[in-house]
C-alpha cells in the first residue's frame, strides 16, 4: 500500500534526515585512530539530541525473549565485522580501518535512517577502492530508478 505524504509530513521527513546527515558530518570530523566505538556513539547521541531528535536504536527491543534491548545510539562495525556492531569502550579504531556506522534518528514521529562507511586515516588501496565503488554503485542505483530521496 502506498501512502501519499502531505507537505508537512515530507517536511518532517526532511528534517529528521537532516539530523542524520549532520550527525554523520560530526562523526566524520571527529573519527580518528585511537578512539573507541563507544566514543563515536556518545558523539552521535549528543549531536542527535542537540538537534531535537532521539537515537531510535537506543533501547530498541526486537521482542525476542532473552535478547536485551539495543544498548547504544548507533551501530558500529569495523572492517569485515558483520553489520550492527555494538559500540564498546574496548573496541579501538585503528589507522586504516573501515568503520561502518548505522544511524536512526527519531523526530516528530518520523525516522531518518542511513548507514555510512568512513575510512579512518590512510587505508589500503583495496579498501579505498571498495568504498569508492560501493558509493558509486549506490548512486547509480538511485539515478537508474524512480526512487526519490527526501533527504537534503
Amino acid at each position: 500500500m502506498v501512502t501519499i505524504k502531505s507537505k508537512k509530513e515530507i517536511e518532517f521527513m526532511r528534517d529528521v534526515c537532516k539530523v542524520v546527515a549532520l550527525t554523520y558530518q560530526e562523526l566524520e570530523q571527529k573519527i580518528k585512530p585511537g578512539m573507541s566505538t563507544w566514543e563515536l556513539d556518545q558523539i552521535a547521541e549528543k549531536k542527535m539530541r542537540s538537534l531535537g531528535a532521539i537515537p531510535a536504536e537506543k533501547g530498541y527491543d526486537i521482542g525476542i525473549r532473552g535478547i536485551p534491548p539495543f544498548p547504544a545510539s548507533i551501530c558500529v562495525s569495523i572492517n569485515d565485522e558483520i553489520i550492527h556492531g555494538i559500540p564498546s569502550k574496548n573496541r579501538i579504531i585503528q589507522e586504516g580501518d573501515l568503520v561502518s556506522v548505522d544511524t536512526v534518528a527519531l523526530k516528530n514521529g518520523y525516522n531518518g535512517d542511513a548507514a555510512r562507511t568512513f575510512i579512518v586515516g590512510k587505508a589500503s588501496k583495496d579498501a579505498e577502492r571498495l568504498v569508492k565503488v560501493t558509493k558509486q554503485a549506490f548512486f547509480e542505483g538511485i539515478t537508474s530508478s524512480n526512487f526519490i530521496v527526501p533527504c537534503p
